[in-house]
């Protein structure tokens, strides 16, 4: 079987989606809580942290200005976006995950991947920077990558699960 690159970024990416979902197979609220390293990182906050991610790249990838000016609410929201507040469930932030993903996967399947747009302002992005809507997908899917592993190593922590080897 063949296929084209659009299902090459969505399989690659929800691969890396199921490496996240797995670390929270069967956690309590209360373990998705828990910092199990010496990191603020948790299961939870870091699923929580890629939904929101995914959310912001969608609207980029679709020529939506992301800028934000970095006052201390903004990166208040910012910091809980990477833990549970309270009210809030494993069950509520996997939800999320899911609906946000299905928005990125139709978005890879119906968006023109060679249309590049500024990167918005931010301390740590010099001016002029263009990227295309592809790379933001790639870039998701690195991330998501990046956080999988994180989230592996907190889960190890807490009860020996891995999600490989």
């Amino acid at each position: 079987m063949t296929t084209n690159e659009r299902d090459d970024i969505i399989g690659l990416l929800g691969d890396r989606r199921g490496f996240l979902r797995y670390t929270a197979q069967g956690l309590t609220d209360e373990q998705a809580s828990t910092r199990s390293t010496i990191s603020e990182l948790t299961v939870g906050g870091l699923i929580k942290h890629v939904t929101a991610v995914e959310k912001n790249w969608q609207e980029f990838a679709q020529g939506k200005d992301t800028t934000k000016e970095y006052t201390p609410e903004v990166m208040a929201e910012w910091a809980d976006n990477f833990r549970l507040v309270d009210g809030e469930t494993l069950a509520d932030v996997l939800a999320a995950y899911e609906k946000v993903a299905a928005a990125t996967d139709d978005l890879v399947r119906t968006l023109d991947l060679d249309a590049s747009y500024e990167l918005p302002a931010a301390p740590w992005q010099p001016p002029g920077v263009f990227w295309t809507v592809r790379r933001v997908f790639l870039h998701i899917t690195a991330e998501t990558a990046q956080h999988a592993g994180h989230a592996d190593i907190i889960r190890e922590a807490i009860d020996g699960q891995k999600s490989m080897g």
